[in-house]
């Protein structure tokens, strides 16, 4: 069960709750308490008790009566509390936590991210149907997906190819509806987990200027895990594969591009599967200097 679904499964238990106790629960326990109030009113009380501590005790006793129970504390006490947040990881920010270095250089593990929700269109909770269309994936944008082998698992990478888009890929290096993609050396990058340095470029997929790790004319072979939708607009060759991307669906790859699992083996990311468009860096505990855009 996933996160989502868990949060809107607490959204309408603290609602039902919420809904007895405003409708039901608080009045019955104000008539209570106006009953006991009566007579506390109506009773003479201790001998010699001021006023003022009088009025004490009549106050404390309505709070008592008037008091939520505990069960109701922590239900529909929160209600407000627990859909404030489901409304706004639903429909304007979500925030995720990077797992693995297939994105390299542009996003650590560790590095706390946020998903713009809105950017590629309106969509319900849970189901993720889109309900309003705002707009779509562009090239370059890194991009938040259900993973279409596991739609309980998020993945994170980068579109490379839109649909009708015709993508070649050979060496290492990207051909996009026969242009070639421009790879400008960017020095090393140095891997401080591994110990590795790794060659580094720039790259520019339609506006996005970004770096990426690869190793150009280098002949890997890449074969697909199974055969996913569509398999038969992609031919595979030796030193690489040439893909037709479908309408409605994207191609997507990871910056660190011998050490990504991405559409080269699995496939094309559907529409329906886009979960939204990563900005932001708003934390890494490892190195506070991540904070921040991104590109």
């Amino acid at each position: 069960m996933n996160f989502a679904l868990i949060l809107f499964i607490l959204v309408l238990v603290t609602f039902v709750a919420w809904l007895g106790d405003r409708f039901m629960f608080r009045p019955r326990r104000q008539s209570a308490a106006r009953e006991a109030l009566a007579q506390f009113d109506a009773s003479a009380g201790p001998a010699g008790i001021s006023p003022d501590a009088r009025a004490e005790e009549r106050e404390a006793l309505r709070g008592k009566l008037e008091r939520q129970p505990i069960w109701l504390e922590y239900t529909a006490g929160l209600f407000p509390v627990i859909a404030v947040v489901f409304m706004l990881r639903s429909f304007v920010a979500e925030p995720f936590k990077i797992p693995s270095e297939s994105m390299l250089p542009t996003l650590f593990v560790g590095d706390l991210i946020l998903v713009n929700k809105y950017t590629y269109g309106v969509r319900l909770p849970v189901v993720n149907t889109k309900i309003i269309d705002v707009g779509s994936p562009e090239r370059g944008d890194v991009m938040v997906f259900r993973y279409p082998r596991d739609p309980s698992i998020d993945y994170i990478k980068r579109v490379v190819a839109l649909p009708g888009d015709r993508i070649l890929i050979s060496d290492g290096r990207l051909t996009i509806n026969g242009t070639p993609v421009p790879l400008v050396s960017a020095g090393e990058f140095e891997d401080r987990r591994r110990l590795i340095l790794y060659p580094q470029y720039s790259e520019t997929l339609g506006s996005t200027p970004h770096k990426v790790l690869t190793e150009l004319n280098k002949s890997s072979r890449i074969e697909p895990m199974d055969r996913f939708p569509y398999i038969d607009r992609c031919t595979y060759r030796t030193s690489g594969l040439e893909c037709t991307v479908p309408a409605g669906h994207y191609f997507v790859m990871g910056d660190n591009r011998e050490n990504s699992l991405d559409s080269r083996f699995w496939g094309f990311v559907p529409e329906q599967s886009i979960v939204g468009k990563a900005f932001f860096i708003w934390m890494n505990f490892g190195d506070f200097g991540r904070i921040g855009r991104f590109h």
